[in-house]
């Protein structure tokens, strides 16, 4: 039979998860570098390592999480990549990681709540660019800026006649 503290364990990890699926989900759906099974496991294991250290060790818990901060940067780190052309990719992905391990902590920690709302905040800002309205003023931006390519070209040529 469980005890109260491995079902209070228990219940927090499987928050952690299910706060992990949704970012996971987004990431997944703009084809970021590192899939959602990454960033729900990191979630997961950062509150389940959490909440163990405050349930079982909690004169050790700080340095419980400060050991889970050290080892997800060293996971973000791994997601950012530099293609060909030097362009560089992964910065959301891992600061996706980073904010997600940091949500687990927080609901590993006991509060829920909070980390629900963060989750919530997280998702906002990751998926800011696929909002209507942004999305909408994204492709009027475009639009002038291809306008604006334009007519730069055709004075170029007036000009060289």
């Amino acid at each position: 039979m469980l005890t109260e503290p491995e079902i209070a364990i228990l219940l927090r990890t499987l928050l952690a998860a299910l706060l992990g699926f949704v970012i996971a989900w987004e990431r997944r759906a703009v084809r970021a570098p590192v899939r959602g099974r990454i960033i729900t496991l990191t979630t997961m294991t950062a509150a389940a390592l959490t909440a163990v250290g405050v349930e079982y060790y909690p004169l050790q818990a700080t340095r419980v999480v400060a050991g889970i901060v050290t080892g997800i940067g060293f996971l973000g780190a791994g997601a950012i990549t530099r293609s060909a052309t030097g362009e560089v990719h992964g910065q959301a992905t891992a600061a996706g990681i980073g904010t997600m391990s940091c949500i687990g902590i927080v609901i590993g920690a006991g509060h829920g709540v909070i980390g629900i709302i963060l989750t919530l905040m997280a998702y906002l800002i990751l998926a800011w660019d696929e909002w209507p309205i942004v999305s909408r003023l994204n492709q009027r931006r475009a639009k002038r800026q291809a306008m604006d390519a334009e007519g730069q070209q055709s004075r170029e040529t007036k000009e060289g006649e």
